[in-house]
């Protein structure tokens, strides 16, 4: 009984698996795979390596790591249909190794991200179906690794403008049911339309939302070039001269920044930020004199030290016939006789007190000043 129930365990869960993964056709040279509405929330593993064609529509796939590995298992794979499912963001390298993949159709999604590198590697694809998402702006370089792409299907997102590069090489384009904004921004996407020989699918319904004087005018049709020229000549007339030279006085002082000022070998060079010049000239004329007063300070003062260790008193020169040896004497028989004279005027006699006298130690010792010591004491 034990071993039945395991058989019917058994059978039963081939069967559960079976019901959830896809049919499968196979030919000499295609093998299909439809996977359609099987509430899947992942890409399933059992499929065929080789497989060609897979649908996934009506799940809940949201393609994300796991889903990417497994997908990119599928090298044989040519069209792939995963929409109405639950994609919110492309991520770069999403497809990378399909490589032979010439169909996609991510249709009826949330998708409102689209990194620049989602579809890097389908150098085959042709056909790139985007239509009702949430997307409100793609870069064209999305689209750049596309060499092949010949149909593009943005339609019904929320897009309000779309730069196109003259290397976008499509047929067909489809672009209604967006938010275009027939402004400037949109005028080289107008004459791409204009000039290219793709063919814009739904044209009359692909209108104008902004602004509301061209609403429901078709974006290919609208008078977006006359706008631009207008708006340019009316800003023409309101620069100012006082604006013009602050704008080149802004577009200078960008031009001498660090960032933009490159040596002779590329490389940036090192040069002090603009408006401090003065603090880096004042920092420069400081550093340069302190430092020349330290060397001079350093070679002048031993020299001082120098003088001041070897000063010395100098011997004072005797002079016998002019000064300190000339004996003052005042006497009438030596001097003069004044006439007019009193006999009985006191008269005043200059002797000799004291003689300097050179001591042992070879200067002069006044006689006086002994003297003079002696009587205080």
């Amino acid at each position: 009984l034990n071993m039945k129930l395991s058989w019917l365990v058994i059978w039963g869960g081939t069967l559960f698996l079976n019901s959830v993964t896809a049919d499968c056709n196979i030919t000499s040279q295609t093998v299909i795979c439809e996977a359609s509405g099987k509430n899947l929330s992942n890409i399933p593993t059992n499929f065929f390596q080789n497989v060609t064609k897979l649908s996934l529509k009506n799940n809940k796939i949201t393609l994300i790591e796991r889903d990417k590995e497994i997908l990119q298992g599928f090298i044989n794979l040519t069209e792939l249909y995963v929409s109405e499912n639950a994609i919110a963001v492309l991520y770069n390298n999403s497809f990378c190794n399909l490589t032979k993949l010439v169909i996609l159709d991510i249709s009826n999604n949330h998708i409102s991200t689209v990194h620049k590198a989602a579809f890097a590697g389908l150098n085959q694809l042709s056909v790139l179906n985007l239509s009702y998402n949430m997307i409100s702006q793609l870069d064209s370089d999305v689209f750049t690794s596309l060499k092949s792409l010949t149909v593009l299907n943005l339609q019904y997102n929320l897009l309000k403008k779309f730069h196109t590069k003259s290397s976008f090489k499509l047929t067909k384009i489809v672009l209604a049911g967006n938010l275009w904004n027939c402004s400037c921004d949109l005028l080289d996407l107008q004459i791409w339309l204009t000039v290219s020989n793709v063919t814009m699918e739904n044209e009359n319904n692909t209108t104008c939302t902004f602004p509301t004087t061209k609403e429901k005018t078709s974006i290919k049709t609208a008078a977006i070039q006359d706008d631009c020229k207008t708006e340019k000549a009316s800003l023409e007339n309101t620069v100012t001269p006082t604006s013009v030279i602050k704008l080149r006085s802004s577009v200078l002082l960008t031009a001498l920044a660090p960032n933009n000022i490159t040596g002779n070998n590329g490389t940036h060079a090192a040069l002090p930020l603009l408006g401090k010049s003065w603090t880096f000239l004042a920092g420069v004329l400081g550093f340069v004199l302190s430092t020349t007063l330290l060397i001079f300070t350093a070679i002048k003062c031993p020299m001082w030290c120098h003088y001041l260790m070897s000063y010395s008193h100098r011997r004072l020169e005797e002079n016998d016939s002019e000064m300190f040896e000339h004996e003052f004497s005042a006497d009438m028989s030596s001097s003069p006789t004044l006439s007019g004279a009193n006999s009985e005027d006191p008269i005043v006699i200059f002797e000799k007190t004291h003689t300097f006298v050179p001591g042992e130690d070879g200067f002069i010792e006044d006689k006086y000043i002994d003297s003079y010591e002696t009587e205080e004491s």
